[in-house]
């Protein structure tokens, strides 16, 4: 299956093994690195407006260990932890790490904790999908003349057509008289994320993210710029 690229940050405060991680990162395409701090409260303070699916941090740093820098971070899904020091290993699972990496480290070793970055982000999805498929709400819709019933779980996104609004399904479209926003306020639809004035998709159905489009299935849409810092901060919540 392909992957969305994982928006990633490396915090270490050793400048030749910063960029040997992100060499190794780049041999990747399921790691986006937006992000490389030499000092750990640079980074906290960068994650304070942004968020991010993986941390590549260092242990042993002045100031802000990276032992400590994850602690005020379980926000953030996957960390995994690249030192010269082994004795760290034990307390970095208290604090969910993924993985824990000696240096040098060796791109058959980087390779495997990039396939478990890639296993624990597919688990999710289908944690989520089947938390999605349990308790599955079916609604009616009224499509013209027609009483429809539809679960929740197969529409992938809404687009808004002034009073009208499209609900695109796994299965056909379907047109119903609201608007996007009345439709976002009613309960079953409060799941949805806003990507535009005239879009929302479901969380579970994006692919890929581009700077300014998301990728649901075989549907490509826009973000809005107004949308972007909130679309991304709820996508990672």
């Amino acid at each position: 299956m392909q992957h969305p690229p994982f928006s990633c940050m490396i915090v270490d405060d050793n400048e030749i093994d910063r960029l040997t991680a992100l060499a190794h990162a780049r041999q990747y395409p399921t790691l986006d690195v937006v992000g490389m701090f030499e000092s750990p409260t640079d980074a906290l303070a960068s994650l304070q407006h942004r968020a991010v699916d993986v941390l590549l941090l260092d242990v042993d740093m002045p100031g802000l260990s990276g032992l400590e820098l994850r602690a005020q971070l379980m926000q953030v899904p996957v960390c995994v932890f690249i030192t010269a020091y082994p004795d760290y290993a034990a307390d970095s699972f208290a604090v969910d790490a993924l993985d824990y990496l000696l240096k040098p480290i060796r791109a058959d070793r980087f390779r495997h904790t990039v396939s478990r970055v890639e296993q624990f982000f597919e688990l999710k999805r289908k944690a989520q999908l089947f938390d999605l498929s349990l308790g599955a709400d079916t609604i009616f819709i009224k499509d013209g003349h027609r009483q429809i019933k539809l679960n929740l779980h197969e529409v992938i996104y809404l687009e808004g057509l002034k009073d009208y609004t499209r609900i695109v399904t796994t299965t056909q479209p379907y047109t119903v008289l609201s608007s996007i926003g009345n439709l976002l306020q009613n309960e079953p639809f409060q799941s949805f994320l806003r990507i535009h004035r005239s879009y929302a998709v479901q969380r579970h159905y994006i692919d890929r993210i581009d700077a300014q489009q998301v990728h649901v299935r075989q549907f490509t849409l826009p973000v809005g710029r107004s949308y972007r810092s909130v679309f991304r901060q709820d996508l990672h919540d």
